[in-house]
């Protein structure tokens, strides 16, 4: 999901912080900003809604499926989303798509602002990732069946997801860090800095009810799917989660949705992130549930068994309250989760031994590259900052 502002490009050109930075650094802020609302719930204007239409029609031209457009929250702010795609090519195709939008913009004499708080007091423009796993042929294994065994599926998935999430929180940290991404998040309707994961009060309960069950017998013949509640998760999840906005990594019915990316970033650094960390994680699974069965556990047995220890470990990361509140930080600093509000900080969690680790054992990054890329994005976020 693409969010951005737009700027008359004749008003753009008369303010040299814009020009400089994609940002307002000083000037005073309107008496009428988006208290009301009204943009949000309004109608596209007719001379935005000519630029949609042409930078849409040249998008299909270069296979981008685009299919959503509507007002954002903040004046002048406005969002675009794709079909989804395989996550290589969707990448690839949302950076032809900002490069897009800023060429048709000047033809309809606007200026595409893609910076994450390009004006104070306003909501920021993020780029939600929505985020699955599918086999290769097509089953979401982020959607839950009709028969308890494809809800085992779904859990094994799902928890292993979670528990990527808490164990390699700082790298899914510094993936979506930036000069200007560290001023939307915790901001007006941004995620904060801290790595949390939102599932919606259904599946916490499902959660929390396997957690219970660690005492329970299981006798031969016993239904395991009936006993441990596997077989109470509706197929349809959609009305039970993503209404917590304040959620950085979010369950939203059949797919996790990122929400702590920022507009002007490119993606493949959380997408590269993201997969690595869970791809480690259903790795060390297989191993656990496989050292279960050698002990003769069964193995429906042996998994849930796992994945019980994986709810009860990354239980920490699970939050579903307030993520802008004070006392969200207060909470996630007694949880011992990491509040990393600025990106050199954040950065330097691509250095530590187990990134070096992760991403050499995936053939993804060498040490060297790490040790390149971290030198590369501090700079970039030094000269930003010295030229604001």
């Amino acid at each position: 999901e693409q969010e951005y502002f737009l700027v008359d490009k004749a008003l753009y050109d008369a303010r040299p912080d814009l020009v400089m930075t994609s940002r307002t650094l000083f000037g005073h802020a309107p008496a009428k900003g988006q208290q009301l609302e009204d943009h949000y719930f309004g109608s596209i204007p007719s001379r935005v809604h000519a630029f949609m239409v042409e930078f849409e029609e040249e998008g299909t031209k270069l296979g981008i499926p685009l299919r959503t457009r509507h007002n954002e929250v903040a004046p002048n702010q406005f969002e675009c989303a794709p079909t989804f795609e395989d996550a290589n090519l969707a990448v690839d195709h949302n950076q032809l798509l900002m490069d897009l939008m800023d060429r048709v913009a000047e033809r309809h004499h606007f200026k595409v602002l893609l910076h994450e708080k390009p004006f104070a007091g306003v909501n920021g423009s993020g780029k939600h990732n929505n985020w699955a796993m599918s086999t290769d042929t097509g089953v979401n294994l982020f959607a839950p069946g009709k028969r308890p065994k494809e809800n085992l599926q779904f859990l094994t998935f799902f928890i292993a997801t979670i528990k990527a999430v808490h164990t390699y929180g700082d790298l899914l940290r510094a993936s979506i860090a930036s000069a200007s991404n560290d001023h939307r998040l915790g901001a007006n309707e941004a995620p904060p800095a801290i790595m949390s994961v939102f599932v919606g009060s259904m599946l916490d309960n499902v959660l929390n009810e396997l957690e219970r069950t660690a005492k329970l017998p299981l006798d031969k013949g016993d239904n395991i799917y009936l006993k441990l509640g596997i077989d109470k998760i509706p197929a349809i999840l959609l009305d039970n989660t993503d209404r917590n906005r304040t959620s950085p990594f979010a369950f939203t019915g059949n797919k996790f949705e990122l929400r702590a990316v920022g507009s002007s970033a490119n993606s493949s650094s959380a997408m590269t992130v993201l997969n690595a960390i869970v791809a480690e994680q259903l790795i060390a699974f297989k191993q656990a549930v496989d050292a279960q069965l050698e002990q003769g556990k069964k193995k429906e047995v042996a998994i849930v068994d796992v994945l019980r220890e994986y709810v009860i470990s990354s239980k920490n990361v699970r939050f579903e309250g307030n993520g802008y509140s004070e006392e969200w930080k207060e909470e996630a600093a007694r949880r011992g989760l990491a509040n990393v509000a600025t990106t050199p900080h954040a950065l330097d969690a691509l250095v530590t031994p187990a990134a070096e680790a992760l991403f050499a054992k995936h053939g993804i990054f060498s040490p060297v590259e790490l040790h390149a890329r971290h030198e590369i994005l501090l700079e970039d976020y030094l000269k930003k900052i010295q030229i604001e």
